[in-house]
């Protein structure tokens, strides 16, 4: 008898299973069983991506591209069917718009530095928003300075949404470049990218989308989406740090200046005219990760036996039923209250610093973020110092948020008490 697809999924996805993936979730912490809610920070690694790493400094390891021998021209192989397998799974037309970095912020600093340097000039605007990320400011920010442009912010409503009439107004003939987070790090929004690319494209003006925080939760489709620059780092989804990913729309790449040159990106070299190759390797100078880009392909196989759908799912459940929690409690309210949020909950206990109560959760076992989460413009918003941060992946439970509410409870009676 066929299942319904409803109790397929639920049979399929158990999280129970998934979790022995993961060696770290089994440590104790404070002498308390680890519960990890700073998924938005970094994520855990599977043992299949651990398993790539011993296996590549074990038996692979040799630098990739330049060499003649065997284990050169196998680990080149294996890096670059990896660089296939981003292509794959954010649905880029080429694998040479695929171009590896070290991060997110790598990602956006080549945009700003290359972008910038042919694009931009004074009088010139950038558009940001007002829940962006330091990492997609401070770029951006610099430029401006640089080259006497001017940032405009997209403001946000009180419960983190982003006010797109407001958005469509800062929209002219002057501004040149909108760069946006497609989900919020702080506040779990989940912004409207698609729409917002639509109406920028309609004015010819190119969209960077920073996807540090979508890609661990949904399927993006950069196609579908009309991006024409989107950027992640590896380590928020479940594979190693020091990896990202730059993808550009080959129109893009092939107009922009170098953002780094040397070994690697180029044909031919002399003193008197140096000649550079095609994208991705003119954009790829030095050696790189290479450890890290064959562990990104095999974290990303491993959600994709998940299946994101699945995923998103089941960490939907997992918002849903901390919110409920969390809301029960007194004098805690939640930052940040979208219609369309991803697995995020940004609090705040009124009287206690977050800090206070994030050192407390700790001594229980739990590990969660507090502070500004690199948003401080956001928090100003707020008129705020920081919040308490959880967030959420497809391993956690509602067993480990039921321990987790009740140490918010706890905690908050023990600072009430001196």
């Amino acid at each position: 008898m066929k299942l319904p697809k409803n109790l397929e999924k639920i049979i399929l996805f158990d999280v129970h299973k998934i979790r022995k993936d993961f060696p770290i979730l089994s440590r104790m912490v404070n002498n308390k069983p680890l519960i990890y809610f700073d998924n938005g920070a970094t994520t855990q690694k599977p043992q299949q991506v651990i398993d790539a790493l011993i296996k590549y400094y074990t038996v692979q390891n040799a630098n990739i591209h330049r060499g003649v021998h065997r284990m050169s021209q196998d680990v080149t192989d294996e890096y670059e069917n990896a660089r296939i397998t981003v292509q794959k799974h954010i649905g880029a037309k080429q694998e040479h718009e695929i171009i590896f970095t070290s991060g997110t912020t790598d990602s956006i600093n080549f945009i700003a530095t290359a972008f910038g340097k042919k694009y931009v000039n004074a009088g010139d605007e950038i558009v940001v928003s007002e829940m962006e990320h330091h990492s997609n400011i401070l770029p951006w920010q610099q430029l401006c300075e640089e080259k006497n442009a001017v940032l405009k912010v997209i403001p946000i409503t009180d419960s983190g949404e982003l006010c797109m009439d407001e958005y469509k107004k800062l929209l002219s003939a002057k501004t040149k470049l909108i760069a946006i987070t497609h989900v919020s790090n702080t506040l779990g929004t989940v912004n409207p990218v698609k729409e917002m690319i639509a109406i920028a494209h309609s004015k010819n003006i190119p969209v960077l989308v920073d996807g540090a925080q979508s890609i661990p939760h949904i399927k993006v489709d950069v196609q579908d989406l009309d991006a024409d620059f989107y950027c992640f780092s590896g380590h928020k989804v479940y594979a190693p740090t020091g990896v990202g990913i730059l993808y550009g729309k080959e129109e893009w790449l092939n107009k922009l200046p170098n953002y780094q040159v040397g070994g690697g990106t180029i044909k031919t070299v002399s003193f008197d005219k140096s000649e550079y190759a095609e994208s991705p390797l003119r954009f790829e100078a030095g050696t790189p990760n290479i450890e890290g880009g064959i562990g990104l392909a095999v974290a990303l196989d491993y959600i994709n036996v998940l299946g994101l759908e699945n995923i998103a799912t089941y960490e939907h459940e997992l918002l849903g039923y901390a919110t409920e929690k969390l809301s029960a409690i007194d004098n805690l309210r939640i930052i940040g209250t979208a219609k369309e949020k991803a697995s995020v909950i940004s609090f705040v206990v009124d009287g206690i610093h977050p800090l206070d109560l994030g050192m407390l959760l700790d001594a229980q076992g739990i590990a969660v973020r507090t502070g500004h989460h690199c948003t401080q413009p956001l928090m100003a918003h707020y008129q705020i110092p920081g919040t308490v941060r959880a967030s959420f992946s497809f391993y956690n439970t509602k067993e480990e948020i039921d321990v987790f509410a009740n140490a918010i409870v706890k905690s908050i009676k023990r600072i009430n008490q001196k």
